[in-house]
């Protein structure tokens, strides 16, 4: 299985395959904020990574990142991003200090939309 670190909140067992965005919920038990439900819209899920990076990227998430003018290296959206192999990412959107009432609509077991690589 597939490790995941996550800056403040520790180290965590992740199913391989299993989207980012969701193990940061489960596995993880963060506020990592996903306002469009995981849909590569909102960039809410944004994530800094540490290590391991993949480096394939979605359509839908360069599409994304280019039109909200974020070109950070090493800036990702977790819903974009499937766990398989080990990962350290530190959060940039949470529900603590967003003034939000809730970390957004449970994102889809599958990366949506269909990812185009």
């Amino acid at each position: 299985m597939p490790q995941l670190t996550v800056e403040e909140f520790g180290t965590f067992e992740v199913p391989a395959g299993k989207r980012l965005v969701n193990a940061l919920i489960d596995e993880a038990a963060t506020d990592q904020l996903h306002a469009c439900g995981g849909l590569a819209r909102c960039t809410t899920c944004r994530v800094q990574f540490i290590g391991g990076e993949p480096t394939a990227m979605t359509l839908a998430e360069r599409q994304t990142l280019q039109a909200r003018g974020i070109e950070s290296p090493g800036v990702r959206l977790s819903c974009q991003i499937s766990c398989g192999s080990d990962m350290k990412v530190q959060l940039i959107s949470r529900l603590q200090g967003s003034g939000r009432s809730d970390q957004g609509n449970r994102p889809a077991d599958s990366i949506e939309p269909e990812p185009q690589w």
